[in-house]
């Protein structure tokens, strides 16, 4: 699909006074996913209007098929690093201002709340641009409705907050949706490496921080255990972005041919979870594509809170170390590489946990 066709066949009202919403959430993978409620939100607010879905290049995939979007307006990063020095990334960036402007939305939420955000934001013209009061990087410079909205909410019901103080009344819909051709690639998949839907467990071992990754032996020793689980396929997959394969090269030196590491797009990655016995992943986006395709999981987390970042409404899949106290986790922006936490999480207790979501 490019950026800005209907992936909805349903008509909208199109005419030169409907609205036109913009939701700005590019990045990061794992919080567009967290996203989805407030798009559910807004479609029930006003289910004549348009809405499109400004997000990175990269994650357009994870929303483009959900039926109460209309389009996405792809944002490449990389395509405007340099904006003002390079001519290509100038021209880049001057196209999509154009467009923005052109687009005439009438209502414009940030939900993403940092200095690009609100700036995209800004761009739109629109004249109801909302965000939050305490954006950081001074992105609430591009609103003109500013709400103030707790810091200590979970992020989805923190973006729900802004939708709330905005007026409107929130919808909890976690749902993702996977498109046609990426649900046949799975099925070629699975069929080529000899595994079976709903057999099949998941690793996500990886995270952007050190912090958040669960030690890659002691993740191989769970996959040990889930692979002699009599309902459990003779493999396992693990999911991790390309330039991430080497970190993982522990559980594939430990696991030998039982481990697959495929490279995905993230339309493919969703299909995959979409088909899984189980997910087993930090806290990264592996975890929140699995709350949203309603996969069971579990989420092994280190310093950060998974009252804050956990998966949305599912407390008990969280494994976390045992008498870890707030002080514990302050400040662990700061030792974001250190994994002395996470370390601490049980082989005993993450397999506790997956061995009751697995089939009986």
């Amino acid at each position: 699909m490019s950026g800005g066709e209907p992936p909805n066949p349903d008509p909208r009202d199109d005419g030169p006074d409907a609205e036109r919403l913009l939701i700005v959430r590019p990045t990061a993978l794992g919080d567009v996913a967290r996203t989805v409620p407030a798009l559910a939100t807004l479609r029930a607010a006003f289910p004549a209007a348009r809405i499109d879905w400004l997000v990175h290049t990269a994650f357009v995939d994870a929303v483009k098929h959900h039926p109460m979007l209309d389009g996405v307006v792809p944002f490449d990063r990389r395509a405007l690093g340099g904006f003002g020095l390079r001519p290509t990334a100038t021209r880049a960036g001057l196209a999509l201002a154009k467009r923005l402007r052109k687009a005439g939305y009438t209502r414009v939420y940030d939900l993403q709340g940092l200095a690009r955000s609100g700036l995209l934001t800004w761009l739109t013209r629109a004249p109801r641009r909302v965000g939050f009061a305490d954006a950081r990087e001074r992105g609430w410079l591009g609103y003109n409705v500013k709400h103030k909205v707790s810091a200590d909410l979970h992020t989805v019901e923190r973006m729900l907050g802004l939708l709330v103080a905005d007026g409107l009344t929130p919808v909890h819909d976690m749902r993702l949706y996977v498109g046609d051709d990426d649900r046949a690639w799975a099925a070629r998949y699975r069929r080529e490496h000899g595994l079976t839907a709903g057999r099949t467990v998941l690793f996500a071992p990886t995270a952007q921080w050190g912090c958040k990754c669960w030690p890659a032996a002691k993740a191989a020793a769970v996959a040990e255990r889930a692979l002699a689980h009599e309902t459990v396929d003779e493999r396992v997959v693990l999911l991790a972005a390309p330039h991430e394969h080497d970190r993982l090269t522990p559980i594939t030196a430990a696991l030998g041919g039982r481990a697959l590491l495929p490279t995905t797009t993230v339309g493919q990655l969703m299909a995959l979870i979409e088909g899984a016995a189980a997910v087993v992943a930090n806290d990264s986006a592996a975890l929140h594509l699995a709350v949203g395709l309603d996969r069971p999981a579990v989420g092994v987390f280190g310093p950060t809170d998974p009252a804050l970042v956990g998966p949305y409404r599912r407390d008990g899949d969280v494994v976390q170390p045992a008498g870890l106290t707030p002080q514990d986790m302050a400040g662990y922006r700061a030792r974001k590489d250190d994994d002395t936490l996470i370390a601490r999480v049980d082989v005993d207790a993450v397999w506790e946990k997956l061995a009751a979501r697995l089939p009986a």
